[in-house]
């Protein structure tokens, strides 16, 4: 089984930084890209940022040159550096990772969402 282990949750002032951290734990074989979405109340869940195995990196236009995505493959983790916050960047924050189980073909990927973690941004 798989656990994304979240921690970095905070209540932080508009314009300030933010630093999440999502540790993958338990048995898998590889894993493939690493994200982080997020859920404001009342909306739907929405893609912030991922990071491919490859590192190469995508994010939502809302976040563009403020968040960074990174990953540590050694450590199995992934992170978002969260600046110049705005109140609209308050959510609950989702890891999300694709593992695979075993080596070999065909190469199947399984999806896993951490627990969630609260981010706060007001004055």
């Amino acid at each position: 089984q798989v656990q994304l282990v979240e921690s970095g949750e905070g209540l932080v002032q508009p314009g300030g930084s933010l630093r999440l951290s999502c540790a993958a734990t338990g048995t898998f074989f590889s894993i493939y890209t690493m994200g982080w979405y997020r859920q404001a109340p009342g909306k739907q869940r929405e893609l912030v940022a991922t990071i491919a195995e490859t590192g190469s990196t995508s994010y939502a236009d809302s976040v563009k040159g403020r968040f960074t995505i990174s990953r540590d493959n050694a450590k199995n983790t992934v992170y978002l550096q969260m600046n110049s916050l705005k109140s609209e960047d308050t959510a609950v924050h989702y890891c999300y990772a694709q593992v695979t189980r075993a080596g070999g073909l065909p190469v199947i990927k399984y999806a896993y969402w951490g627990q969630g973690t609260q981010v706060t941004v007001s004055s």
